[in-house]
């Protein structure tokens, strides 16, 4: 997560570069090598802001730049921390949810194949597989080939593409894909769509370029179940 403190040193080298015109919709007069770099830094500091939020007004992260400098600002030092944390915290990851409960919802509902859990995972069953083998306990082993994709459609991870195998207990998966494996037994196929929290969270995967509280699909295929039961 930005800091505060940090968010606070880049919104005063963003005043510095006079990014903000009262007018807002005036030029940069680039005088001097100075200018220049207040420009670049201004730049930066906005493309770093859209990656935060698109739809960010930057009217309004003027004006609080401005009022800084100033010396006039609406909310404390305190206040501001606050309030940045608590929508950080709280109000965007409950908004991502709710999008993220309509677009799952809205699948299901132009769909009739696609079912849903209880936690979410929106799911549609192309093969069962072999039902005398499916994996239930946490100890049963599996293997599986998939290929995972955020909402966007970019694929983040291919065992096609990698040429191999994925191999684990069951116990040891995500919830969202101990639920879909529950589903299927050996030779099976499924695809689904897993919300953030029974997949990657807000940790994500930095290693697959998943990032935090990413819906994520799958296409799965079992390749293989293990009974712990059979193995005793």
């Amino acid at each position: 997560m930005i800091r505060f403190r940090t968010l606070v040193v880049l919104a005063a080298a963003l005043a510095a570069a006079a990014a903000c015109s009262k007018k807002g919709g005036s030029s940069a007069k680039l005088r001097s090598d100075t200018d220049s770099v207040a420009y670049v830094l201004g730049m930066n500091i906005g493309m770093n802001l859209l990656k935060m939020d698109s739809t960010i007004n930057a009217a309004a992260v003027c004006e609080g730049i401005r009022d800084a400098v100033g010396g006039g600002t609406k909310l404390t030092t305190d206040e501001a921390r606050d309030y940045y944390l608590r929508y950080m915290n709280y109000t965007l990851p409950e908004k991502a949810r709710a999008y993220e409960e309509r677009f799952l919802a809205d699948i299901a509902k132009s769909n009739r194949s696609y079912a849903r859990t209880t936690s979410g995972v929106t799911y549609t069953v192309s093969d069962v597989g072999d039902q005398n083998l499916v994996p239930v306990s946490d100890r049963d082993t599996v293997a599986v080939r998939c290929v995972i994709r955020t909402a966007d459609g970019a694929v983040k991870y291919s065992s096609y593409d990698r040429g191999d195998t994925l191999r684990s207990a069951l116990g040891d998966l995500r919830r969202g894909e101990r639920e879909m494996l529950k589903l299927v037994g050996k030779g099976g196929r499924i695809d689904a769509w897993l919300p953030s929290a029974a997949a990657y969270g807000a940790d994500g995967r930095a290693e697959w370029g998943i990032g935090p509280n990413a819906t994520l699909h799958y296409e799965m295929e079992v390749v293989d179940v293990v009974k712990f039961s059979n193995r005793r």
